[in-house]
């Protein structure tokens, strides 16, 4: 990585970063991390957004800064990283760095759930229950627990048990509450 890194190629300074930040090949260095990070994101490396995102977020080789590492999820997220739309959304919903808007939150989760972002899945799956939509929270429920969520099982299994005392009616198999 570290030829192409000193070449400036963008993918090459991200991984190398990441090598830095965990120590993997190269002394662990969270300011090396961090420098390679944004030498990357300055060319707009999605991913290299992305992760000089989390040095801010968590203030690894940099001053913690929530509303720098909003702005660059946002950058990395425009363009259609999944894990940035989550990051992203994680911001909106708890009002991290950005003002809270559970609407931009449910609309981030969407993109990254999408792109089949389990995380994403599993917490729209959560926000649909709480805004009182029990077809769409058993819909991104079971997408999730037919990858072997075990929470995402049981709320399943508990919709599915349940939908017609909550007077909803959702698609499900004889038994299949019992399945989860």
């Amino acid at each position: 990585f570290r030829r192409a890194a000193n070449k400036g190629h963008a993918a090459a300074q991200s991984e190398l970063g990441h090598c830095y930040s965990l120590g993997r090949g190269v002394p662990q260095d969270d300011d090396e991390a961090t420098r390679l990070f944004r030498r990357a994101a300055e060319q707009g490396y999605a991913l290299g957004q992305c992760s000089l995102a989390e040095c801010h977020e968590k203030g690894k080789g940099v001053m913690q800064d929530s509303r720098e590492a909003a702005r660059l999820f946002g950058l990395a997220a425009e363009q259609g990283l999944a894990v940035a739309q989550f990051s992203l959304e994680q911001c909106h919903d708890e009002g991290r760095g950005v003002p809270r808007d559970v609407g931009e939150a449910a609309r981030l989760y969407r993109l990254a759930a999408d792109q089949g972002d389990v995380d994403a899945q599993a917490n729209l799956g959560v926000l649909c229950a709480q805004s009182g939509n029990i077809a769409g929270a058993a819909h991104y429920c079971r997408i999730v627990a037919e990858q072997g969520d075990v929470a995402s099982q049981l709320n399943l299994g508990l919709l599915l048990l349940r939908s017609a005392a909550l007077g909803v009616s959702l698609p499900a198999a004889p038994g299949e509450a019992t399945r989860f």
